[in-house]
């Protein structure tokens, strides 16, 4: 009988201890086009099951709209989750300055690995990066292979054609969920 017992308090310890997987509010249109770019991500990008697995939170752009010629910019909203629940919501703007030619239009999640990296994107400091990119139709390459000072970006192109090679400035803003209290 103590095995019996033994077997039932790890169990139930393991299943106390796991995150549950974060789900839309029905209600909320927004939260349902994150979840549904979260899942396209997902099947169509395996490596981003470890960042989904490991990270404190993530931000989810379920649609991002980059035009370049020269110079160029990209505009997208969405929400940010930490431990399993919204926390708020998200802008992202970016400028972007080098080799570029065309428009697409991409879902993207920005992972953070720990709760220091999620606080300095909360902050909203702008953020300069470079960035090499080519997508066609619905097939696009981008994205960081690591995390880069807590960071990680994983994106999946939606539709588009652009070639690009360019040095950029991003500016992503923060505003925590109303509170319910």
């Amino acid at each position: 009988m103590s095995i019996l017992r033994t077997l039932a308090l790890i169990v139930f310890a393991l299943n106390g201890t796991a995150v549950a997987e974060w789900q839309a509010d029905a209600g909320d249109a927004t939260q349902l086009k994150a979840q549904t770019a979260m899942s396209a991500i997902r099947e169509k990008i395996p490596r981003s099951a470890t960042y989904f697995d490991e990270a404190w939170g993530y931000a989810v752009y379920p649609s991002v709209t980059r035009v370049g010629f020269g110079f160029g910019g990209a505009w997208g909203k969405g929400i940010v989750i930490e431990q399993g629940s919204v926390v708020g919501s998200t802008s992202f703007w970016q400028f972007t300055s080098g080799i570029q030619a065309g428009a697409r239009n991409f879902s993207m999640i920005v992972f953070f690995k720990d709760k220091e990296a999620l606080e300095y994107f909360k902050s909203g400091e702008t953020q300069f990066m470079g960035q090499a990119g080519l997508a066609f139709a619905t097939a696009g390459i981008a994205g960081t292979p690591a995390y880069n000072h807590g960071v990680a970006i994983v994106t999946m192109t939606r539709l588009g054609i652009m070639g690009e090679f360019t040095i950029s400035g991003a500016k992503f803003t923060f505003r925590p969920a109303a509170s319910t209290d």
